[in-house]
């Protein structure tokens, strides 16, 4: 009888043991978000974080996303100078702490439809903090204070999931008054664009040379050559449309703000030095005005060009012309709200790897190489390409044939938004394919979409 006891013990303690090692490596797998407060260089800071992201929000300075950092890359300038303060909002001043925040549209002192954009209540003041959920997915909200001068007040929700680097945005805008107003909101993004991967790099002589922005130019523009120079000199040989209809930053640390009525719904910020890359989606929307007909903005901060009454060219010395980043901007349509309506922009950033080259972005991730697709004499098809992913999962190959018949999938690699995607393949395709179609899917069958879709050509085609 003891020792049957004994056995029976020894298998209940087993089974204990094994059904905790399967509930760790379980959790492990799952590796849920979180949301905690954190010291942040002296700030009283809240952290979202998951597996590949730690994302530092500083509610009382404006309700700021200070840094965001994937895959240990942070993305985002921090002012060392004002790091760990907080200053009150004072007329005439102006506080750059960095991070992402949002501001108003139209800007300028002309009227009362137009936001100054000094240090105010919008800008500075502090916001509430909420944590809506945590574990599989991960939300905050931040509300902002009502805003006499302008007439309006902020809430913004940001949110993670526990198994993906997508960032989602939610911005409110609310008319706090007894009057009719319209303006529109703005997405403003300070990347850093030193050399130094701290994020705060600050001196003009170490400024990332291979430090770039891309957005899809609109084929029918109000703009001529697509874009508009706002502020800078027009002759700006950073700045182009590309042969394929990117329009093209390639930072200078030299200020210009340049406008674009994109149609295409992202913009992408891309570190050469680093290889890493954000991509930035909204949904355009063309049924509705937007501020000034622009969608997207890039400032690329610098010295000023100046010309004195005399007509005398210089460059400003000021101190807010020494840090080196680049603000990646998206507009909303301009709303028009009664009093206490409200309207909604929504946004969403997708961090990734990059590489030498950028082709564009699609639904799953970037393309860094076109994808090459050839027959070999051995009846099979050499793949080759590369790209940085949304997504993690499985790289899988859809074939069709010349009808445009599916023939059926091959899945080809595991793939991770940490990691760059480098394809160099042969694979046996089901059947005699005419195009292949290259997809991202998850681990439990959910296709993000394309990446990329070529002919399969003949080894002898040109």
């Amino acid at each position: 009888m003891r020792r049957s006891g004994w056995i029976v013990s020894a298998f209940l303690l087993a089974l204990v043991l094994l059904c905790a090692g399967t509930s760790t490596q379980a959790d492990s797998r799952e590796q849920p978000c979180r949301v905690a407060p954190l010291d942040y260089r002296g700030w009283r800071a809240q952290e979202v974080s998951n597996r590949w992201l730690q994302l530092i929000v500083i509610p009382q300075n404006g309700g700021r996303l200070m840094q965001v950092t994937f895959a240990g890359h942070p993305y985002l300038f921090v002012n060392p100078k004002l790091a760990g303060q907080y200053l009150p909002p004072t007329p005439g001043k102006w506080f750059n702490y960095g991070g992402d925040k949002l501001w108003l549209l139209p800007e300028g002192n002309d009227d009362e439809q137009h936001w100054v954009g000094d240090s105010d209540l919008l800008d500075d003041g502090p916001f509430s903090f909420r944590k809506i959920s945590e574990g599989k997915q991960c939300e905050i909200e931040l509300t902002g204070p009502a805003d006499p001068q302008t007439g309006i007040q902020f809430v913004r929700t940001i949110r993670i999931d526990a198994d993906s680097p997508r960032i989602r945005f939610h911005a409110v805008m609310k008319n706090i008054t007894g009057h009719s107003l319209e303006w529109s909101m703005q997405s403003v993004s300070q990347y850093n664009t030193g050399v130094a991967s701290s994020g705060d790099s600050s001196s003009p002589a170490d400024f990332n040379h291979d430090f770039w922005t891309f957005t899809p130019a609109n084929p029918a523009s109000n703009y001529l050559n697509r874009y508009h120079v706002r502020f800078g000199p027009a002759q700006n040989s950073s700045v182009g449309v590309r042969e394929d209809g990117l329009f093209t930053v390639h930072y200078v640390h030299m200020a210009a703000e340049l406008w674009l009525d994109s149609i295409g719904g992202w913009l992408a910020v891309v570190n050469g030095a680093t290889n890493y890359a954000m991509v930035e989606r909204f949904e355009y929307d063309q049924s509705k005005t937007y501020p000034g007909k622009a969608s997207v903005i890039f400032w690329t901060n610098g010295p000023e060009m100046h010309l004195s009454k005399d007509g005398i060219p210089s460059l400003s010395t000021d101190a807010d012309s020494t840090p080196t980043y680049l603000e990646a901007e998206l507009n909303s349509p301009m709303c028009r709200l009664r009093p206490g309506e409200s309207c909604e922009f929504d946004t969403e950033w997708f961090p990734t790897r990059s590489g030498s080259e950028f082709h564009g972005v699609k639904d799953p991730g970037i393309v860094i190489r076109p994808l090459q697709s050839v027959f070999t004499r051995n009846d099979k098809v050499r793949l080759s390409g590369s790209f940085g992913v949304f997504f993690a999962g499985n790289l899988v190959a859809h074939f069709f044939d010349e009808h445009g018949s599916p023939l059926g999938n091959v899945r080809l690699v595991n793939v991770d938004p940490a990691e760059p995607v480098s394809l160099e393949t042969e694979v046996a395709p089901p059947g005699k394919p005419a195009r292949v179609s290259l997809h991202v899917e998850d681990d439990r069958g959910v296709d993000y979409g394309p990446l990329q879709e070529v002919p399969v050509r003949s080894q002898d085609a040109r």
